[in-house]
């Protein structure tokens, strides 16, 4: 944008002097580049990404207020639902906004490590502080009833489906996840930005019903979500080896910045590859390892339940 395009919009007054015409012109090429999806400072700040973190944190914020002014703190929402609402929000947008998603554009090692923290750590922390009810509670009270209407719906509507159950958010997942390191649509989503954001609504919608049908009571008292962890650490973990093994190139065009980190183009790969493998693997088998524990003692409990009620002579 022009000085003189700054006159004809009316944001100067002909009396302006030449460094406040510079000021606001330097302003206005700031935001453009902010909310255009250019960066500042290695920071990505596309309104696409910005503005739904930002609408988040304050209804998450307002819903906090609100509840904990009428029940007292730490009732309603749990203290430790708080800090994994807030640690799940910073991770995610340290893997959409910071350098990493900067970086991720041309070093495929900073493209995985983006994806596993969207996918492995962001989604579960998200999913265990159970944010929706705040989200409404930050609302207007006027919005509450109608839009939680709606959000009821549809969560009918997903239990209705499956989708929610352990095996289907299981394979609805991993499908997202090969799908996605096919070659040519991987590369589709290099060249193409709306793809791009895609392939990041998708890692991380997957992942959100992928941990909520896992974390949900009904699987921790099956057991099942065990299995299912150590499933998806199978396969994504295959495919971490297939990229870390391989002699040949899978994306070329998606390690043509490699050589600023200082490694070749299947240097890269391979790192990418380590990183799916092991640093994500152990993520989901120390979740499963977790849930077994727990698995264990509430079994025991209902153990001793059941045990307590049997008639006695």
């Amino acid at each position: 944008m022009t000085s003189r395009a700054l006159d004809n919009l009316g944001l100067l007054t002909p009396q302006a002097s030449a460094a406040d015409r510079a000021a606001l012109l330097d302003a206005v090429q700031f935001g453009a580049r902010c909310f255009g999806g250019g960066t500042v400072g290695g920071w990505t700040l596309a309104w696409t990404i910005t503005l739904p973190l930002a609408g988040a944190a304050v209804l998450y914020g307002i819903g906090v207020t609100r509840l904990w002014s009428r029940a007292g703190v730490g009732r309603a929402v749990m203290r430790l639902q708080l800090c994994a609402f807030i640690a799940g929000w910073l991770v995610l947008a340290l893997a959409l906004l910071s350098p990493i998603h900067e970086a991720s554009r041309g070093i495929f090692a900073a493209h995985m490590i983006e994806h596993e923290l969207v996918m492995v750590v962001a989604a579960p922390l998200l999913v265990l502080a159970r944010p929706l009810p705040l989200f409404l509670w930050g609302l207007p009270k006027s919005y509450r009833k109608p839009i939680g209407g709606l959000l009821h719906g549809m969560g009918r509507g997903l239990g209705r489906s499956g989708l929610t159950d352990p095996l289907p958010a299981t394979l609805l997942h991993g499908l997202a996840i090969w799908l996605w390191h096919v070659p040519f649509l991987f590369r589709a989503a290099l060249v193409t930005e709306w793809l791009h954001w895609l392939q990041h609504f998708t890692f991380l919608s997957t992942g959100l019903i992928f941990w909520w049908a896992l974390l949900g009571r009904a699987s921790r008292r099956s057991g099942s979500s065990i299995v299912h962890l150590f499933a998806t650490s199978l396969h994504t973990g295959l495919l971490g080896v297939l990229l870390f093994l391989t002699p040949q190139l899978w994306f070329g065009e998606q390690s043509r910045e490699a050589a600023s980190w200082g490694l070749t183009a299947l240097e890269d790969q391979q790192l990418a590859g380590l990183i799916m493998w092991v640093p994500a693997g152990v993520i989901y088998a120390g979740a499963a390892l977790a849930l077994a524990a727990l698995w264990i003692v509430e079994s025991g409990k209902s153990a001793l339940y059941h045990a307590d009620a049997l008639p006695t002579r």
